[in-house]
């Protein structure tokens, strides 16, 4: 049972309607090409892979896809919340409230569990991409591209918010593409907030790009945790042992298996892995003057070309079988930059003894490789306190809750 609050409904109902066309081509003038078209070969000027427009419509709960969802056996998913357009990561309150960030539509929603119901508000809206959120010590941080908002207490002010602006003191770059985040605290106490690339491909400054930084929770004390990190919006810390691992998305336009994206491990402050000249052991032609992928390390895994993985979480409950006990769990947008779709899943991925990983599907049905369509796009991941998986669809404006029956 689900109820949306007065002020989501409203906000939700006012949205213009998209073209239902899921993989139509944004508009663009011929003076001003989009930033996704950067790199693209003059050979593919009239390609017509763009990526997919956003629904930023409520979808009704009888159109969202949860019958299709494959899991392996045991497990079940359910619908939990709907009326969430554009939801992506999750983070949980002190006192049990989910906040969702979001891209396209701006909006940080507050999910409310009463026991009989979900309920669902806008709890603050008007952002630009506030898609990276975090919560320590009562207060949500809010990283909204350049911007950077804490609102203290939050739990107590939901029909209120008050944010404290604290963008001078993170002093976030302005560029727009690639700017939307990912944050999250580590355990050292610090906020990590990577920094993409304002490109597809190109020569930048790598003071200032392709970084991954951490901060004290006021903005003070600046380190650059990893470098030559193209674009990473996922991001955990080991549960036992503390280690930054990341997801990194391969640039667009080099072909449909190249490059691919990546997991890797941070074992040392400042480390460098590669970006703009090698990624994924790809070499990139369109760089001049290239330092060698040998000068890199490897990735720790390779995920699949433009898979596009967003949530990047270490499950941290109890409840499913030990073989999934601290194992990382990826969520898969998905492809636009291949004729043939890529992703939208999640997938799991476990280490053996000498530290290789095995990597298999945990959640599909979202893609129809018969028809290359997709019913839904896997955003954010969060494991609850009873040992259940919460798994946004961006695509459907929605969560699911998987749990495990013996």
């Amino acid at each position: 049972m689900f109820r949306t609050t007065l002020l989501g409904m409203a906000a939700a109902m006012a949205l213009p309607v998209l073209a239902a066309a899921q993989q139509a081509a944004p508009p663009a003038s011929a003076a001003s090409p989009p930033a996704w078209a950067q790199g693209r070969p003059p050979e593919m000027a009239a390609s017509p892979l763009a990526p997919h427009p956003p629904r930023l419509t409520a979808t009704p709960p009888e159109r969202i896809p949860v019958a299709r969802l494959r899991l392996p056996e045991g497990f079940q998913a359910e619908l939990w919340a709907h009326g969430l357009p554009g939801a992506r990561v999750m983070v949980r309150g002190p006192n049990g409230t989910i906040f969702v960030g979001t891209r396209t539509i701006g909006r940080v929603y507050a999910v409310r569990d009463t026991g009989a119901a979900r309920e669902v508000s806008v709890f603050m809206q008007g952002l630009t991409q506030p898609s990276g959120l975090a919560v320590r010590d009562g207060a949500l941080w809010i990283a909204a591209m350049h911007r950077v908002l804490r609102v203290d207490n939050v739990e107590a002010n939901l029909a209120n918010p008050q944010p404290v602006e604290l963008t001078q003191a993170f002093g976030q770059a302005t560029e727009p593409h690639h700017g939307w985040k990912h944050i999250a605290f580590g355990p050292d106490g610090r906020l990590y907030i990577p920094r993409g690339v304002p490109c597809n491909i190109c020569e930048f400054d790598g003071e200032r790009f392709a970084l991954i930084e951490s901060w004290n929770p006021d903005g003070s004390d600046r380190r650059i945790e990893a470098r030559g990190v193209r674009n990473s919006v996922g991001f955990d810390f080991h549960p036992r042992t503390g280690q930054l691992w990341f997801s990194n998305h391969g640039r667009d336009w080099a072909g449909n298996d190249n490059p691919s994206d990546t997991l890797h491990l941070l074992r040392g402050r400042g480390e460098h892995f590669g970006f703009p000249w090698c990624a994924a052991g790809f070499q990139d032609p369109a760089i001049p003057n290239a330092r060698l992928c040998s000068e890199f390390p490897a990735p720790d895994a390779l995920l699949g070309p433009h898979v596009a993985p967003i949530g990047t979480h270490f499950y941290t409950g109890t409840a499913f079988p030990e073989r999934y006990r601290d194992a990382l769990f990826i969520a898969n947008q998905g492809s636009w930059n291949r004729p043939r779709l890529s992703g939208f899943n999640v997938v799991v991925l476990r280490q053996d003894a000498s530290g290789r990983f095995s990597m298999e599907e945990f959640m599909g049905g979202l893609r129809d490789d018969a028809t290359q369509r997709f019913s839904g796009r896997p955003a954010g991941l969060l494991t609850m306190p009873d040992g259940a998986l919460l798994v946004s669809d961006e695509d459907n404006g929605a969560i699911y809750r998987i749990t495990y029956r013996r």
